[in-house]
């Protein structure tokens, strides 16, 4: 596979049956600002939708903004899935309220990095220059 050309292309929701959305929104607009291609799937998608969308979009990277507590299903389920479809070069990453005692687990399961509850949306944004496809 070639590389690809454009802005890296990144899918932005809140899975999960709660949260405001503010962070996942934060998230998106930083991520805007830098450059970036985002699309926002929005609050309260199934981890199948927020899938589906990235495969759809020929997206790089998905962004999870996790509120509810339930981090451990929700972004098992996102990499669990991108594997089923053969997506797995689709990066994960998110944040919210997560003990810090899950982050090693969450990793171990194929999340690339996990932000914790007040990061700096310059660092998500640093993070994924970093360490998503460079722009061609």
């Amino acid at each position: 596979m070639g590389v690809a050309a454009g802005p890296i292309r990144v899918v932005v929701a809140e899975p999960g049956p709660d949260g405001p959305g503010r962070g996942a929104q934060a998230v998106a607009r930083a991520l805007r600002d830098a450059g970036m291609e985002v699309i926002y799937a929005g609050l309260h998608r199934s981890p199948e939708h927020v899938v589906a969308t990235a495969i759809q979009e020929d997206a790089d990277a998905i962004g999870l903004t996790v509120p509810s507590g339930a981090h451990s299903t929700l972004f098992t389920a996102v990499v669990s899935l991108l594997r089923e479809r053969d997506a797995e070069d689709i990066k994960v990453f998110g944040g919210g309220v997560i003990p810090p005692a899950d982050v090693a687990a969450l990793k171990a399961d194929g999340v690339a990095e996990i932000f914790p509850p007040g990061a700096a949306v310059t660092d998500v944004v640093e993070w994924v220059r970093a360490n998503v496809r460079q722009p061609a």
